[in-house]
């Protein structure tokens, strides 16, 4: 007995040891909704719990809701009812980080690393999901900035990113660093954007149909540089600086030498430094109220290397006749004082007007929706 509660103490020694050293944030283990802050009249609730590692969002014509993961390896279908989640089923799995989910004509296009897939007429077969079929399998292989965001255009082509495949370096122009796009068959690849380190997020005006997108700078420039960037690509073709040039005014210590930042166009919004700006939307929903018609709502994923902690959070960024005039944060308390326990990824309109965010850390999806006070 005395050899028992002997092991028994020892081992509450080593928990609280470990514990010590790696402080359990306990936050983390549920969700907190009562610490997001809203605008008057905004109210998030819970789409999804059983969600793991939830990231990318894409709706269907029929309402349901498709999430990519990335470190999970699977693809989520969500039905819901009434605003709530009844049923998280698995369309897909083991597959290499599938960050990327896009629909179109009832298929359902997702992102892997090097490939991707098309799964046919997939809400009519969600119990039982089609074999996919490949796309296109020859992009590159690197998992450092290597998973995809993806989204049809208005031009109906599918846009994928390519990210730097480090943090910094001057790789293949029209391999890495860029935004292309190919026909839903695979063929016709062409780079509409250079010099974008790693975009996980990007839609179209609804007015003009011009491209935006987020782009997130590189690290190890200090807490304070560089800013993570909202863009604006008013045609095919444009550089947006990188390597050369980070956040429209700041050359890069070694492979800016020798080049101005005025050969590059310049980020729209500068949204702060290592926030991790992913996924954005365009609010073109009718439940929020007029002014928000038309707005941009960006996730930041929040900071992994900052020595204080920025982001985790949702921010809106108000247009003028197609400028951005301001940003503020519309939805924040992921992060509580150095405190984590979600991170925004994606967001997407609901049919409604209602708007879904994603969060890989907690593996849930919550709605955020409008009632005048």
């Amino acid at each position: 007995m005395l050899t028992v509660l002997r092991t028994l103490s020892l081992a509450a020694i080593l928990i609280a040891l470990i514990t010590s050293l790696f402080p359990i944030d306990a936050d983390a283990q549920r969700l907190r909704l009562d610490q997001i802050k809203l605008p008057p009249g905004f109210k998030i609730t819970v789409f999804a719990e059983d969600v793991p590692n939830a990231r990318s969002l894409t709706v269907g014509k029929s309402g349901t809701v498709f999430v990519g993961t990335r470190s999970d390896g699977r693809v989520y279908a969500v039905r819901h009812k009434n605003g709530k989640a009844t049923q998280v089923a698995t369309v897909a799995s083991r597959l290499n980080m599938p960050n990327g989910v896009a629909l179109k004509d009832g298929d359902l296009y997702v992102a892997e690393i090097s490939r991707i897939l098309r799964f046919e007429d997939i809400e009519s077969r969600l119990d039982n999901p089609p074999v996919p079929v490949v796309v296109v399998s020859d992009f590159p292989t690197e998992s450092h900035h290597g998973w995809k965001f993806i989204r049809f255009g208005p031009d109906g082509w599918l846009y994928i990113p390519v990210g730097a495949p480090c943090n910094i370096c001057d790789p293949q122009k029209d391999r890495y660093a860029l935004i292309a796009r190919i026909r839903t068959d695979g063929t016709g690849y062409s780079v509409v954007a250079r010099g974008v380190r790693n975009s996980v997020g990007f839609d179209w005006a609804p007015d003009n149909k011009e491209l935006w997108f987020t782009d997130n700078g590189r690290d190890m420039l200090g807490d304070d540089l560089p800013s993570d960037e909202l863009n604006h690509a008013t045609k095919a073709g444009l550089h947006f600086g990188y390597p050369f040039c980070h956040q429209g005014d700041t050359p890069d210590p070694e492979f800016g030498r020798g080049r101005n930042c005025m050969e590059f166009v310049p980020p729209e919004v500068k949204l702060g430094p290592h926030v991790a700006a992913l996924g954005m939307r365009f609010y073109t929903g009718n439940q929020f109220p007029p002014e928000y018609h038309g707005n941009i709502f960006i996730a930041e994923h929040g900071s992994w290397n900052r020595s204080k902690k920025i982001g985790y959070r949702i921010k809106r960024v108000i247009l003028e006749n197609g400028k951005a005039v301001r940003q503020e944060v519309f939805a924040e308390g992921w992060l509580v004082g150095d405190r984590v326990w979600g991170r925004p990824v994606d967001v997407e309109v609901m049919p409604d007007g209602s708007l879904l965010v994603s969060d890989d850390h907690a593996g849930a999806i919550y709605r955020i929706s409008y009632r005048a006070p």
